[in-house]
């Protein structure tokens, strides 16, 4: 079972290239994004660790990042699938509509 992980920008830059990668751009002060934090850890729940790898990424601390993939709005999940962006979802999300973009990631 994945688990969700706090990222940084080196970590995030170690771990992105490595298979399925679902990264949450996320700020502390956001409303939604605290919502999402359930739905994001049962969906990273239902696939395994070596299936993916899924952390947040606060756009205060890493904002060369939140730059780089021109986070606007938040929360933003981007799904990297061998480090190329294969999905971007922005907003709240139900569960099932986040499970079926890594279940896409990963065909």
């Amino acid at each position: 079972m994945a688990a969700v992980a706090e990222w940084d920008e080196k970590t995030f830059a170690e771990i992105k290239n490595s298979g399925v990668v679902l990264a949450d751009f996320y700020a502390v002060w956001c409303g939604p994004c605290r919502m999402m934090m359930s739905v994001l850890e049962k969906a990273a729940a239902e696939f395994a660790d070596d299936q993916l790898k899924a952390g947040k990424l606060n756009i205060e601390q890493c904002k060369n990042l939140a730059a780089e993939y021109n986070i606007r709005t938040i929360p933003t999940f981007i799904i990297f699938k061998d480090g190329e962006i294969h999905s971007k979802h922005i907003g709240v999300l139900g569960q099932k509509m986040l499970t079926e973009a890594i279940r896409k990631a990963l065909a």
